[in-house]
């Protein structure tokens, strides 16, 4: 089961609707992307970059949509970590409609990379603490 402790609201824009009248997939990739540095902001890993370089890369993203969005509307994206490894993390999202249902879900799986040396580094401990307590629950180095 997913533990989603960090949620983001937001309202849909007119802009973001399609020929058929409902939210573009490209739409969805934004709401997550918001949702993802949500997440980065709330653990403090975006303190990290500006401090010495190191940050999150995104390595693949993907989407499955349940349930199409309209315009007007209000959604929720719930985010939480799905894994940790020696030098990547995996995230999974949920974006919510006004009925509390399910309209998308999607996983990322970051890389922390050292944008100075170009190259993939470790999860840094502070980092992986901090998520720990966001999340309330240990995580195993997966190697």
């Amino acid at each position: 089961m997913h533990h989603y402790p960090i949620k983001l609201p937001l309202r849909i824009d007119w802009s973001e609707m399609d020929l058929f009248g409902h939210v573009n997939n490209v739409a969805y990739f934004k709401y997550i992307q918001a949702s993802r540095v949500n997440y980065w902001e709330q653990s403090a890993l975006d303190s990290m970059f500006k401090e010495n370089k190191i940050g999150p890369i995104l390595l693949s993203a993907s989407c499955k949509f349940i349930k199409p969005l309209h315009y007007p509307g209000n959604i929720l994206l719930e985010t939480g970590i799905e894994f940790i490894k020696n030098t990547s993390f995996g995230m999974h999202h949920r974006i919510l409609n006004e009925h509390n249902e399910i309209a998308a879900e999607a996983h990322d799986v970051i890389v922390t990379f050292d944008f100075d040396k170009n190259e993939k580094v470790l999860v840094p401990d502070h980092f992986r603490n901090t998520v720990e307590k966001i999340e309330g629950r240990k995580f195993t180095i997966i190697p």
